[in-house]
């Protein structure tokens, strides 16, 4: 079992200040758990081999204090965000998610933001009406404008719009940029200046 885990090719965990970087290991060495059909104790031993410098030093000291023999793959994850990925840290994303709005973000930023932003708010992740009037409430006006005149069934669809509505409006405004350009650069006609009423 663990000769396959390694050969999967699992990132190593050094320790970081950064919360989505501690969760993104996580959930990287969840996809390897899957797909080898891991039990709780092969989670915990596979991810604790995996720990490197400063948060092997850390593991060292947080497993004094718990039972190893009885410790769950959840329980672990537990004791892990504790250390780095706190619930003041939590507290905050989910403040930042509920007001999230694009503003000068590009679709794709806000995308990955909402998409992160649900990870914290399961009650709207889960509900289908809720995730899409979430979304659409953070678009930009002009891009929400497009999207609703497009009737996204749900979320998915919804995103789909904002890229394609973003798209138009750069088409738009790229077409209009040219046709500036364009009128700067034609030659404007010679203007003859008044010399007055010929002499009699």
């Amino acid at each position: 079992m663990y000769d396959q885990f390694r050969r999967l090719g699992p990132k190593e965990f050094s320790g970081t200040t950064v919360p989505f970087a501690a969760e993104g290991w996580i959930q990287s060495l969840e996809v390897h758990f899957r797909y080898l059909n891991m039990g709780d104790v092969d989670r915990v031993r596979c991810a604790t081999y995996m720990l490197r410098d400063d948060a092997s030093f850390w593991w060292e000291g947080a497993e004094h204090m718990i039972d190893l023999a009885t410790l769950t793959w959840v329980r672990f994850k537990e004791i892990f965000d504790e250390k780095y990925f706190t619930a003041d840290i939590r507290g905050r994303l989910k403040r930042e998610f509920m007001t999230l709005r694009q503003g000068d973000m590009i679709v794709a930023g806000f995308f990955m933001k909402f998409y992160r932003g649900c990870h914290f708010l399961p009650l709207i992740a889960r509900d289908v009406f809720e995730k899409l009037r979430h979304f659409l409430d953070g678009l930009q006006p002009t891009i929400c404008r497009d999207v609703m005149l497009m009737r996204p069934a749900d979320y998915a669809a919804a995103t789909t719009c904002a890229f394609q509505a973003e798209k138009a409006l750069r088409d738009i405004e790229f077409e209009m940029r040219s046709k500036r350009q364009q009128h700067q650069q034609s030659p404007q006609p010679n203007k003859k200046s008044f010399v007055g009423p010929p002499k009699a």
